[in-house]
C-alpha cells in the first residue's frame, strides 16, 4: 500500500464544527449517572431466575437500549453516548455497587471528581444499593477468597481488575464493515439449526448462548432505530437547511447500521461507533474497547467515496474528528476500593492502531493513517489513545510524520514494533495471518484483534517481594506473615540464597493469583456472560460459546508484572554491598530501609552513586534483569486458564508503579518509602544516567517475544527536536531499540523546568498532557505523588 505524505486538501486545521465540539468536549464536566442502574435493577427484580443467565443478560442489554436516554448534539455528524449526555458515566451494579460514601466522595473530591445530584444519590440508596447487596461480582469473589488472598491483596502483593469491572482488553478487526447484525442474526440461525441434542452433550449450552447472541442483536440494532427516529423528529423541526439535511443523512445512516454491513464511510464509521457503545453499555465497566487498525478497515470506503465524488479529504476528515471527539465523551467509569487507589483517571484506554502489516507481512499505512495523526495533532485531547506499528521495511517518511506529533509534548504516538509482535502472538501459538493483523488493545499489551479475549487480571508488585523476603515472610508495613518463611535473611551467605528466597516468595505469590484469577474467570462464564461483544470476536457464533466462556478462537490470561527496574537494582545493591564488597551488613541495610534511611543518608547516596543500576548497558546490572524477567516468564507463562488458553506475562503498569510505591517501604537501591516503583521495564527513576541508547541496550537483551507486552518510557527536553535531522536521530534510536527486539517505546517531550512551574500555577497549565505509563492524562488532573514522580524520570539532554 502507499505511504502518502500530508494530502494537499489538507488546511492544517479544524473547522467551525470541530472547533465547537472539540470545545464542548472540553468544556463539559464528568458527571455520574444512574439510569443504567435503574433500568437494569429493574429488570432484575422482575426477571432474574426466570431464564437462563445468557438470555438475562442479551435481554437486560435489550432493555437498556430501549430505555435509556437517546442524545444527539447540535453540530453532531456521528451520533451515541453512553449515558444520557456527554460525558455521564453510568454505574455497573452488577459488578460492584457503589455505596452512598463511595458517591460522595466521587462527587465532592478535587481531582478527576463526577458529579451526581444529592436526589440521584439518594435514589441509588434507596433503589439501587438494597437490591444489589450480596449479588455483585466483587461480593462473590471476595466471600470466596481465602484470607492469606485478601492480605496479600490488602498489603499490595498484586491487584485484581476483575474483582469489580468486567476483563479486557477488547480490540476489533474488520469483520462488522463486510457484515451486519442481520448477517450475523442468519449465521447464528444456520448454527441453531445444525445443533447436535444427541451426540453434543453442550447443544443446550450452545442453545443458550445463540439465543442470546441473537437477542443482543435486536438489542443494538433497536438502539440505531432509536437514533433514527430521534434525527428524523429532529429535522422535522429544524429550519437551517444544513442542519435539516444533516439530520437526515444520520437518520438514514442509522437505519442502515449496524443492521447491516457499511455502504460508506460515513456509515462504516457510524457502524464502529454503535459497536463500541454496545460492548462499553453491555458490560464493560472499566475497559479496553478499541477499533484495532481503524486506517485500515476505513481505508476502502474511503477511497470509494473519493473515486465516486462521494466524499472529499476535508470531509473525511471532519467525520474521523467527530470519532475522536466522541472518544473523549466517554470518562472510564469510577472505580472503589484499592482499584481506585491504583488507578485514578478518566481515560478509557482507547488506543487506536496505526500502521503495521497486511496478511503478507507487507508495511501499510495509508491516507487514513495520516488523516489520524493530524487530528490528533489537532484536537489535544486526552482520549483516544494512537500508537504506530513500526515495522522494519515502513518508510521513514511514516516514522516522521509521527514523531512530528510526538514532539508536540501530549505523549501520543507511542510506537510499537509490528515485527515484535508478530514473534510474541506466533509464540503464543497464532497463525501467522492472525499474528500479523494483531496489535495493542489498550496500553502495551497485544493479541490478535477481532479472534482473542486477552484478559489483564492485575499488577504484581515485584519489590513488595523482596520486602517480605527480607522480613522472612511478613509485610513490615502492616506487621502481618503474609508470605514463605524463607529464612533471616541476616544469615544468609550468599546473594544466591537471597535471590532464591525472593523466587519462592514470587512463585507462592504468583500461584496464590492464578488460582483467584481463574475462580472469577468462572464468575463471569456463569454469571456475567457478553453475548453484544461475542457477535464481534471469532469464534464465538461459530462455537456457540461466550467471549468469557472460551468462545474464542484464542483465549489469554495476562498478569502484568511491575517494577522490573526496582526488583533489579535492590538486588544489585545487596549482591554488591553485601555479599560481594561488604561494605555494609544485611542487617545495616534492612535497619536502614525500615527506618527510611534516617541517620542513614551517607548510606542512601553512597548505594545511589556506586551501584550498576539496569538502564545503562552494565552487564552487572542487565544480567540480574534477565534472570529476573525469566523467572517471572516460567512461573506465569503457560498456566492454563478455565476457557481452554493459557496466562502469560506482559510488563505493563499503568499507574499501579505508583499505588505499588505507596504500599513499599524504602528499599535497598536508595528508593525512600512510598515513592513509585520504577514502571514497566523503565529504568528506575534517576537510576539511567549514560542515556537513551544505554538504556535500550539493556532492555534490548531481555527476550520481549517471551511477553505479550512491554513498556518503555524516555523523557526528552523539546529542545532536541526542533529541528528535521533531530527527529531522523529520534527515528534511528527507534529502530535501533527495535533492531534488539524491543516491543514499545513512548516519549515525554517536556522538561523539568515546565512541569514543575505547572506544579506551582496550574491555571497557565489547563492542557498540559503528559504520557503515564501506556497512556497520557492531563498533567493537572493528578495527584501530587504521580506528578513528582513524572518529574523524577531521567531528563534527557541528548539523543
Amino acid at each position: 500500500m502507499n505511504f502518502p505524505i500530508k494530502h494537499p486538501e489538507n488546511d492544517g486545521g479544524m473547522n467551525d464544527r470541530i472547533k465547537r465540539l472539540h470545545q464542548q468536549s472540553l468544556d463539559t464536566p464528568a458527571t455520574l449517572t444512574i439510569e443504567r442502574a435503574l433500568i437494569e435493577t429493574e429488570f432484575y427484580k422482575k426477571y432474574y431466575g426466570t431464564m437462563p443467565i445468557a438470555e438475562l443478560r442479551a435481554r437486560n442489554f435489550y432493555e437498556i437500549c430501549k430505555k435509556k436516554t437517546i442524545y444527539i448534539g447540535d453540530d453532531e455528524l456521528i451520533v451515541g453516548e453512553r449515558g444520557p449526555v456527554p460525558k455521564a458515566v453510568p454505574t455497573f451494579p452488577e459488578l460492584t455497587c457503589h455505596s452512598v460514601e463511595d458517591l460522595h466522595v466521587l462527587n465532592d473530591r478535587d481531582l478527576q471528581s463526577y458529579k451526581i445530584s444529592q436526589e440521584d444519590i439518594d435514589t441509588y440508596e434507596k433503589v439501587v444499593i438494597p437490591y444489589w447487596a450480596g449479588k455483585t461480582q466483587r461480593e462473590r469473589i471476595f466471600n470466596h477468597v481465602s484470607e492469606a488472598w485478601k492480605d496479600a491483596y490488602e498489603a499490595g502483593v498484586f491487584t485484581e481488575f476483575m474483582e469489580q469491572r468486567a476483563a479486557g482488553h477488547t480490540a476489533m478487526d474488520g469483520k462488522m464493515y463486510h457484515e451486519g447484525l442481520l448477517d450475523i442474526k442468519e449465521h447464528i440461525a444456520r448454527k441453531l439449526s445444525e445443533l447436535d441434542f444427541i451426540n453434543d452433550p453442550e447443544a443446550t449450552d450452545k442453545q443458550m448462548e445463540l439465543k442470546a447472541m441473537d437477542i443482543s442483536c435486536d438489542a443494538a440494532i433497536l438502539f440505531a432505530e432509536r437514533h433514527a427516529k430521534l434525527a428524523e423528529e429532529m429535522a422535522a423541526k429544524e429550519t437551517r437547511p444544513q442542519r435539516k439535511a444533516e439530520l437526515l443523512k444520520i437518520a438514514e445512516v442509522c437505519h442502515w447500521v449496524p443492521a447491516h454491513a457499511p455502504r460508506d464511510y460515513w456509515e462504516a464509521i457510524q457502524m464502529y461507533w454503535f459497536v463500541h457503545l454496545g460492548t462499553v453499555t453491555e458490560l464493560n465497566g472499566w475497559d479496553s474497547m478499541n477499533p484495532g487498525h481503524i486506517d485500515q478497515h476505513l481505508y476502502p470506503f474511503y477511497r470509494k467515496g473519493l473515486k465516486e465524488g462521494t466524499l472529499t479529504y476535508d470531509k473525511a476528515k471532519e467525520l474521523l474528528s467527530c470519532l475522536w471527539i466522541k472518544f473523549n465523551n466517554q470518562p472510564a467509569p469510577p472505580k472503589v476500593g484499592i482499584t481506585a487507589r491504583e488507578s485514578g483517571t478518566y481515560n478509557d484506554f482507547t488506543n487506536i492502531n496505526l500502521g503495521g502489516m497486511d496478511p503478507d507481512g507487507n508495511p501499510v499505512a495509508n491516507d487514513i493513517s495520516y488523516m489520524a495523526l493530524e487530528v490528533q495533532e489537532e484536537l489535544h485531547e486526552l482520549q483516544p489513545g494512537l500508537n504506530i506499528q513500526l515495522t522494519k521495511d515502513t518508510p521513514d517518511e511514516f516514522v516522521l510524520e509521527g514523531i512530528r506529533v510526538i514532539r508536540e509534548g501530549n505523549g501520543y504516538p507511542s510506537i510499537f514494533n509490528a515485527d515484535q509482535i508478530v514473534s510474541e502472538l506466533l509464540r503464543a501459538g497464532k497463525t501467522p495471518q492472525d499474528a500479523r493483523e494483531g496489535g495493542c488493545s489498550g496500553c502495551i499489551e497485544v493479541g490478535a484483534l477481532g479472534k482473542e479475549a486477552y484478559l489483564l487480571t492485575g499488577y504484581l508488585n515485584t519489590p513488595k517481594i523482596l520486602e517480605i523476603t527480607l522480613h522472612n515472610g511478613t509485610d513490615p508495613e502492616t506487621g502481618k506473615k503474609i508470605g514463605l518463611e524463607t529464612g533471616d535473611p541476616r544469615t544468609f551467605k550468599t546473594y544466591d540464597e537471597l535471590y532464591n528466597a525472593w523466587h519462592a516468595q514470587m512463585v507462592y505469590f504468583v500461584n496464590m493469583k492464578l488460582g483467584v484469577n481463574n475462580y472469577i474467570e468462572r464468575m463471569f462464564s456463569l454469571y456475567a456472560p457478553a453475548t453484544f461483544l461475542s457477535l464481534f470476536i471469532d469464534d464465538c457464533v461459530e462455537k456457540g460459546k461466550d467471549y468469557y466462556s472460551g468462545g474464542a478462537r484464542y483465549n489469554t490470561q495476562y498478569i502484568q508484572c511491575t517494577g522490573l527496574g526496582t526488583i533489579t537494582d535492590c538486588l544489585c545493591s545487596l549482591k554488591k554491598h553485601v555479599f560481594e564488597d561488604h561494605r555494609y551488613t544485611m542487617d545495616e541495610i534492612i535497619k536502614a530501609c525500615d527506618t527510611n534511611f534516617e541517620e542513614n543518608e551517607k548510606m542512601r547516596q553512597y548505594i545511589r552513586n556506586h551501584t550498576p543500576f539496569f538502564g545503562n548497558d552494565d552487564e552487572y546490572a542487565d544480567t540480574i534483569a534477565v534472570k529476573v524477567y525469566d523467572d517471572l516468564v516460567e512461573a506465569i507463562d503457560g498456566h492454563p486458564n478455565t476457557r481452554g488458553g493459557k496466562t502469560h506475562l506482559n510488563m505493563l503498569s499503568t499507574t499501579c508503579h505508583n499505588y505499588f510505591g505507596q504500599v513499599c517501604g524504602a528499599t535497598p537501591n536508595g528508593r525512600f518509602a512510598h515513592f513509585a516503583i520504577s514502571d514497566g521495564t523503565s529504568p528506575s527513576h534517576g537510576a539511567d544516567t549514560h542515556g537513551p541508547t544505554a538504556v535500550i541496550k539493556s532492555l534490548g537483551k531481555l527476550d520481549q517475544s517471551k511477553s505479550g507486552g512491554t513498556l518503555l518510557n524516555i523523557r526528552f527536553i523539546p529542545a532536541l527536536l526542533k529541528r528535521e535531522q533531530d527527529m531522523k536521530k529520534l527515528s534511528s534510536l527507534i529502530r535501533t531499540y527495535f533492531k534488539f527486539g524491543g516491543h514499545h517505546v513512548q516519549f515525554n517531550i517536556v522538561d523539568t523546568a515546565t512541569l514543575l512551574d505547572a506544579q506551582k500555577h496550574p491555571e497557565d497549565y489547563k492542557d498540559l498532557l503528559v504520557r503515564v505509563a501506556g497512556y497520557s492524562d492531563y498533567f493537572n488532573d493528578m495527584t501530587s505523588q504521580l506528578q513528582n514522580e513524572i518529574i523524577a524520570r531521567t531528563q534527557n539532554e541528548e539523543l
